[in-house]
């Protein structure tokens, strides 16, 4: 028997088949994001640049996050997903020359990598080429470990400590050279965004020490990474 609907029912029923399609959409929509952030004790010592990222994204609306590391997050005052892979005193290439990273992510399964790191290499005057030779293995792991990895890599914050007058002009010669590499190195299917952490950071009201970020530059080093953070979140498919 054949059954002829008037257009306002077939209407009726388009709209109930989207309807019922919205819901699954929007999961798909809101997958959880894993985020590694990878660094030295300026990312994990105890790094509340990362817990004030975390609430600004929150008041963003952007809550499907998950912040991922084998170490802990530190008390920063509130609550907060602290997770993370910020090694105190870690050079980026004893990480990689050591082969540290394939364990972490195999632990963690990130989505997203946001590397602030390169500080303690300028510290014991490792030349940039050196530097970023090592970034080139550690972004080469994380792209074993997902092949579409989107990768946020840091022009690093100035430091100026009082025992290294020549680390200013080694993190604006590395961060020079970051530029250059990252542009090498970005490929469509895992791209890397590099972040200017370096641009508006001042050592004098933004430190304690000159190289680790007091209150106002971990709010600072925040509204730095929000954006960027935000886009990748935004255009992942999970």
């Amino acid at each position: 028997m054949r059954i002829n609907f008037s257009s306002a029912a077939l209407a009726a029923l388009s709209l109930a088949a989207t309807v019922t399609a919205a819901p699954a959409e929007l999961v798909k929509r809101q997958s959880t994001v894993k985020i590694m952030a990878l660094g030295d004790s300026i990312t994990g010592s105890p790094g509340c640049w990362r817990a004030y990222l975390w609430q600004k994204l929150q008041q963003a609306g952007i809550k499907n996050t998950d912040f991922v590391g084998t170490l802990a997050g530190q008390g920063c005052g509130f609550p907060y997903d602290g997770e993370n892979e910020g090694h105190g005193g870690f050079l980026a290439v004893n990480i990689a020359n050591q082969n540290q990273l394939p364990g972490w992510l195999s632990s963690t399964k990130p989505d997203i990598v946001i590397m602030h790191l390169g500080t303690n290499d300028v510290w014991n005057n490792r030349p940039p080429a050196q530097i970023t030779t090592a970034f080139s293995k550690l972004v080469d792991q994380m792209r074993a470990s997902k092949a579409s990895m989107k990768i946020l890599v840091a022009k690093i914050i100035p430091m100026k400590p009082s025992n290294c007058a020549e680390c200013g002009a080694r993190v604006v010669a590395l961060n020079s050279a970051i530029g250059t590499w990252a542009a090498a190195k970005n490929t469509s299917s895992s791209t890397i965004t590099v972040v200017d952490a370096w641009t508006g950071f001042d050592t004098v009201s933004m430190t304690g020490d000159g190289v680790h970020p007091n209150d106002a530059g971990n709010r600072k080093l925040a509204d730095t990474w929000f954006q960027p953070l935000a886009s990748a979140i935004r255009g992942l498919k999970i």
